[in-house]
């Protein structure tokens, strides 16, 4: 069963491409069995990217979202309008008071929407911490353990829980990630990756009991890993012969670049327009 990948949302676009770029992520995909939506940006692009892209949300499935910052979440409500009720996949702490530290103030990150406004429009939760199947061959990794002592969390950000105690930085436990199972190996799809590649890597592994991994496309968050995070990451990409890289989002120029030097042709931009076939 062939499976298909485009990016909806990114913080750039394809040079040929009439999609908008925003700081932000979502990927469509879609095989013969349906379609589904993993992430809906900030709200700036998703709508507008799905038509000139002839992605018709109206016939997705469902949703799964893989954290509840903004850049990932913000597009749901307008989704929502679209498509009318449909399951929403995502962890139980997705609604949690996100925030982020910027020069002594704090910034909300959050969802920028209550659960009930987006209930209201027809979203039908399914929380769940464990790895779960979506469709088939489609599933969502559930919380993901930090076994690294080097893939650490972004310090600036930090949330509140119900009672007001303040956690810094946010152990962000509902970063999720979609894997699919193809003929070819295994494709993870990275929403932020906040609980690190390498963790994110070899729990799908383990959990599905499966060791080829074909190709990973997203947002990495290696933007501001350490030299030690970046080059274990380059190890374990190797070691597990990862023929195809897309990188997205939160990545940064910096890293993206030093990917492209050492994967070559493996190593691509996953910016908006961008597909991917499996």
């Amino acid at each position: 069963m062939t499976t298909k990948f485009t990016i909806l949302c990114d913080n750039s676009a394809a040079a040929a491409s009439s999609g908008i770029a925003e700081h932000g992520f979502a990927c469509y995909l879609e095989n013969e069995e349906g379609s589904y939506l993993f992430d809906t940006g900030q709200g700036l692009g998703i709508v507008h990217n799905s038509i000139v892209l002839k992605k018709d949300l109206s016939k997705i499935n469902a949703i799964m979202l893989s954290h509840g910052h903004y850049d990932h979440t913000g597009g749901l409500a307008k989704v929502l309008r679209i498509i009318g009720e449909r399951d929403v996949y995502a962890h139980p702490d997705i609604f949690a008071k996100k925030y982020k530290a910027t020069q002594e103030k704090e910034k909300f990150v959050g969802i920028p929407f209550n659960r009930a406004y987006l209930e209201s429009l027809g979203a039908n939760f399914q929380l769940n911490t464990q790895l779960i199947e979506i469709g088939r061959n489609i599933y969502l990794t559930g919380e993901v353990p930090r076994l690294t002592d080097f893939e650490k969390g972004v310090e600036n950000l930090f949330a509140y829980t119900d009672t007001g105690e303040k956690i810094q930085p946010d152990p962000l436990k509902d970063d999720l990630s979609v894997i699919v199972d193809s003929d070819r190996g295994l494709v993870i799809v990275f929403g932020c990756a906040h609980a690190g590649m390498i963790n994110i890597i070899n729990y799908t592994v383990k959990s599905l009991n499966k060791n080829k991994i074909y190709a990973v496309i997203g947002g990495t968050h290696l933007m501001a890993s350490s030299d030690a995070q970046f080059t274990e990451t380059l190890k374990m990409i190797n070691e597990y012969k990862i023929e195809h890289v897309g990188v997205s989002h939160c990545t940064g120029p910096e890293k993206a670049s030093l990917l492209h030097a050492k994967l070559k042709d493996r190593f691509f931009f996953a910016s908006v327009s961008t597909e991917f076939e499996v």
